[in-house]
């Protein structure tokens, strides 16, 4: 949207809001609510008493920021940036995003050519340490790839560690994927991965609720991690310490009924220990991206069952199997013995002792039979659970 094709002033009131209000103000989002952000927006501009739930301190403090508030010129730094202005009740407008009641966002800025609605639909948000280890960066991008390889947009931050390793493995895949920042969209943070940043929105779309030019700081990452929980359906941790911002996003998306995920490493390992610890609550256990899918998408969508190899004895009948079961390790026994050992008769054991005997498994010696070499290996490590 832009501003000629908003007559009735609810797109500048709102892009000047971004410019006043901090991202997740429950107080300023009641407000907005209840009045409109056209009547806030005259309230800032006129000054006079507080709105309701503010002090006069802070008070103050809004009307010094709504004095430097210029959205005429925000959308024209924004347009020359190749960015847009989002806001509720557009076409674009991701309606999950209302799960946040009063701190739902104001708007977003957007830059990117796909639709930020259609892209959050099928949407899994990961997330997790910035200083992660190779596993976790290895894990991050094989679990983006995999989603993306699903038709899954991929959602992280744009950070160091796994957020860098998601984004990478989302669009390695040639995948779709959304970085929602921190500050302005225009301007990338972390500088390092300006690059990164630049591809994600040539090839995908960066988000956020800051105007442009605005820096991150500690609170806005806090609260850029609702965005990041309430525009996907599910967030997938992997790596992260006790007290870590990913888990702020995994247990905002609990709080807003999507799934949380985590993803085990070694327990020795201080990063996966917040993850563990997220595990023995209500997170659920995931280690590719089929089980993501799974718990995210729709009927239908199974991981494959999880077993171990299949062994030739497996594939013997249940009456075989247990007169295998019944031959002693290391000496002959007489069909009776067998017989007794699988609980059955002694004409139903040889007729199964002649049918192992042709797939190779026992031999007969004089009046007994006896496991062959190869068999007495497989029986034996069955035995042990192996």
């Amino acid at each position: 949207m832009n501003a000629g094709d908003d007559p009735d002033g609810e797109l500048l009131a709102r892009v000047f809001l971004t410019r006043v209000i901090e991202p997740g103000d429950e107080v300023a989002g009641r407000w907005v609510r209840e009045c409109g952000a056209r009547a806030v927006v005259r309230r800032l501009r006129e000054g006079g008493e507080p709105m309701p739930g503010v002090s006069g301190k802070r008070w103050a403090g809004l009307l010094a920021r709504a004095g430097q508030a210029e959205p005429g010129r925000d959308l024209a730094l924004a347009r020359e940036a190749g960015v847009r202005f989002v806001g509720p009740g557009d076409v674009e407008w991701p309606r999950q995003l209302d799960d946040l009641g009063d701190a739902r966002p104001l708007g977003l800025w957007v830059r990117g050519r796909p639709s930020l609605r259609m892209w959050a639909l099928r949407s899994v948000a990961i997330v997790g340490a910035r200083a992660c280890t190779e596993y976790g960066a290895h894990m991050a991008a094989t679990l983006a790839a995999g989603l993306a390889e699903r038709g899954w947009v991929v959602v992280s931050g744009g950070a160091y560690g796994v957020d860098g390793a998601a984004h990478r493995g989302a669009l390695g895949s040639g995948g779709a994927t959304v970085a929602v920042l921190a500050c302005g969209v225009d301007r990338p943070y972390p500088r390092g991965h300006t690059q990164l940043i630049t591809r994600i929105a040539e090839q995908g779309l960066v988000i956020g609720e800051l105007p442009p030019g605005d820096h991150p700081t500690p609170s806005r990452f806090v609260q850029r991690n609702r965005v990041i929980a309430a525009l996907t359906r599910g967030t997938v941790v992997v790596e992260a310490a006790y007290r870590s911002g990913s888990l702020v996003t995994a247990r905002a998306a609990q709080r807003l009924g999507r799934h949380a995920m985590g993803v085990p490493g070694p327990a020795t390992s201080g990063l996966s220990a917040g993850v563990h610890e997220f595990l023995r609550g209500d997170a659920v256990l995931v280690t590719d991206a089929a089980e993501v899918v799974e718990l995210v998408g729709d009927m239908g969508e199974l991981a494959p069952d999880r077993r171990g190899p299949v062994l030739p004895r497996d594939l013997l009948d249940a009456s075989a199997r247990r007169v295998l079961a019944a031959l002693p390790g290391r000496r002959a026994a007489s069909p009776d013995e067998i017989a007794r050992g699988a609980q059955t008769s002694q004409d139903d054991a040889i007729a199964r002792l002649y049918e192992l005997r042709a797939l190779g498994y026992v031999e007969r010696h004089s009046d007994g039979w006896k496991l062959t070499r190869q068999a007495m290996i497989s029986v034996q490590g069955g035995r042990h659970g192996c």
